[in-house]
């Protein structure tokens, strides 16, 4: 069978790859072409166009590039229509993926869409577009399926699939690791500053402004594929600072606490079960357009699984100095870190287990080969 498969970002390339593995055991000719990264490349087929080609973040940023966005969804369409594949797999990326999906749809391929677009957090009307140009969807969180049904639309949960990717590494030696980054003794302090550049920018220096007050510990910022050291270095003024690239689970593995931005990665560190403080802040444009369209009584994901405050969460004038330092005394203190590894225990149970990319390619392939 041949597989179009549509991913965006850093985390999308990673539950893509993970899919396709899954997916060639079900199917051992099975073909793909994609829009994904490195991850999804090393599995092979043939990548189209590089998720960091295209990575914009905030309502504002969008709107810049506007033009470039609409350029790439033509090319992807015309991709499809030269490509013929029994299947288009959607990952995540709605902005993206949901137009795709009308055009697919409306051109008669079978359209299966892993990972929800968050729906769930703000504008539920495009549920209704869901329903009629997505035959399959297939999501992680628990409470997401709750929200599908309200809409009486059926869903597949098949669990988490960063479950398997963490389950699936290879361990660190902590010593060896140490040593080959150039890390002394003293516990570690991740800062998860993002991926893209300008999440980089708003958060970077404000992670790194409280690390003069802790000398006992050492702090080492997690480097994203997509980004060179020299763009970090700029932001970087003060010693007991190191700089790690592209070894986030590796680095997660071995920490004490984290300062961590918003995102899938709050939910990797606190499967690692990691004590942290979930930092944001976006452009002022964005996050006034964000305030207004979005419901959720939380912005990290554990939070939001937990359906209680389990992380703190500093947003936009909250994400400062002096908030950020009182929030890291108390992940620090012994007695408080016992009360997250509790709950973090307990979100994982809640997360379904392993197997997410087996069930969803199983299902797939069920579907597609039903189909022929």
């Amino acid at each position: 069978m041949k597989y179009y498969i549509i991913a965006g970002e850093a985390s999308g390339d990673l539950h893509g790859s993970n899919l396709m593995k899954a997916l060639q055991k079900e199917d051992v000719q099975a073909e793909f072409r994609f829009w994904g990264g490195d991850l999804m490349q090393n599995v092979g087929g043939t990548l189209v166009k590089h998720y960091k080609e295209r990575a914009f973040m905030g309502f504002a940023e969008v709107l810049l590039n506007i033009n470039s966005i609409f350029k790439a969804i033509s090319l992807c369409k015309k991709d499809i229509a030269n490509y013929k594949p029994d299947v288009v797999i959607l990952i995540d990326n709605s902005g993206f993926n949901l137009r795709i999906a009308k055009w697919a749809k409306e051109n008669a391929f079978k359209t299966h869409y892993y990972i929800s677009p968050q729906v769930w957090a703000s504008r539920a009307s495009r549920v209704e577009k869901i329903k009629k140009y997505v035959d399959a969807m297939y999501v992680i969180l628990p409470f997401v399926e709750d929200f599908y049904k309200k809409y009486n639309y059926k869903v597949h949960f098949v669990g988490h699939p960063l479950i398997d990717a963490i389950a699936n590494r290879t361990q660190v030696d902590e010593y060896t690791f140490r040593k080959e980054n150039q890390l002394n003794e003293k516990p570690i302090i991740a800062l998860l500053p993002g991926s893209r550049k300008q999440e980089i920018k708003k958060m970077l220096s404000v992670m790194l402004s409280v690390v003069k007050e802790y000398p006992d510990y050492q702090f080492v910022i997690a480097g994203a594929p997509s980004q060179e050291y020299s763009f970090y270095q700029q932001f970087i003024n003060t010693k007991n600072v190191s700089f790690i690239s592209n070894k986030t689970y590796d680095l997660l593995s071995v920490s004490t606490a984290a300062l961590v931005t918003s995102g899938t990665a709050t939910l990797e560190t606190a499967l690692f079960k990691v004590p942290q403080v979930v930092c944001y802040k976006g452009s002022w444009l964005s996050y006034q357009i964000g305030k207004r369209i979005i419901t959720l009584q939380f912005i990290s994901l554990v939070n939001l699984i937990m359906n209680k405050e389990v992380v703190t969460e500093l947003i936009q004038k909250e994400f400062n100095t002096k908030r950020l330092k009182k929030e890291l005394d108390i992940i620090l203190d012994e007695y408080q870190r016992t009360k997250f590894f509790m709950n973090y225990y307990e979100l994982e149970k809640k997360l379904g287990g392993r197997g997410a990319s087996e069930k969803t390619a199983k299902i797939i392939y069920k579907a597609i080969t039903t189909d022929h």
